[in-house]
């Protein structure tokens, strides 16, 4: 627990990924934090939906390129969400490190009155990682073209068991929820991207393992930004995977080597976007709260 949570403090960027109660794998790249010794990510309420649909287990991962090591980790375990949507929680210590690490925090919420500005980005979602039952090594992700692949960690080949378990998941997600899935992840790379919905792309892990796909349902999730953060961009492919072989059900976005910075308009533009989406997750979790 200890290394990992001193490997999360250290990054920049990470992940965090889960299987929703209805069996759907789920990733979005994060900024790790440390809720005292604990390891944390503060999402913008903008992921409200997406925080919904959070499961009682989840991935926090690091597989961004590092100098000096191409091998990252996955901490596996059990995890908690705040609702915070005064930023009453985010605005104790947890700004300070994300303005640190993040440019776009730095910008809206790097000083008192920048915080009182843009109130809307210091609400926050909560989630801590509050045991860390597994870490594991994988490759980092060195080049554009590799992903996270995140799948239930029972819809593997690594039994048959393994296999009726992900097939009695699927019959529990049509009556409602599947309760604690588990979650595997793994770093991978393929060809071409470019495959949607109805074709297929090989995937390769970039560790040299066997992914030992049984159909399960699988997502593909990759992202770059550009160097002032303010272009963060994840790519996914969704489906299902058997063997090396993921049959592409939804496709959004693609890899992108080098993002460009946004131009003053779009940069204009895309800060009138998240406001939005942020005051609207805050609208909501104050109804739900009667505040």
């Amino acid at each position: 627990m200890e290394d990992f949570a001193t490997a999360w403090r250290r990054s920049a960027v990470g992940e965090l990924s889960w299987v929703t109660p209805r069996g759907l794998p789920v990733s979005v790249p994060v900024v790790p934090l440390l809720d005292g010794e604990t390891p944390c990510a503060a999402l913008p309420l903008a992921h409200l939906d997406l925080v919904d649909a959070l499961g009682p287990r989840a991935a926090f991962s690091l597989t961004a390129p590092a100098p000096g090591t191409d091998t990252g980790l996955v901490g596996t375990g059990p995890v908690e969400v705040r609702l915070d949507p005064g930023g009453r929680l985010f605005g104790r210590d947890l700004v300070e490190q994300e303005a640190a690490k993040h440019p776009p925090t730095r910008l809206r919420a790097g000083s008192l009155m920048a915080r009182k500005e843009n109130w809307w980005w210091m609400a926050r979602a909560l989630v801590t990682l509050s045991g860390v039952d597994r870490v594991e090594a994988v490759r980092r992700r060195d080049r554009a073209q590799d992903a996270l692949l995140v799948r239930e960690r029972s819809a593997g080949a690594d039994t048959d068991a393994g296999a009726r378990a992900h097939a009695d998941a699927d019959m529990d997600a049509d009556a409602g929820a599947v309760p604690g899935a588990d979650v595997r992840v793994d770093v991978v790379t393929a060809r071409d991207w470019s495959a949607g919905p109805g074709r297929s792309v090989e995937l390769w892990s970039r560790d040299g393992g066997d992914l030992s796909g049984r159909g399960g349902r699988a997502l593909v999730m990759g992202h770059q930004a550009s160097p002032d953060f303010e272009r963060w961009e994840r790519w996914t492919r969704t489906g299902t995977l058997s063997g090396q072989v993921l049959a592409v059900t939804e496709a959004d976005g693609g890899p992108d080597a080098d993002p460009r910075p946004f131009r003053l308009l779009e940069r204009l533009r895309n800060h009138r976007e998240v406001e939005r989406a942020c005051r609207a997750g805050i609208r909501t979790v104050e109804g739900r709260l009667g505040l």
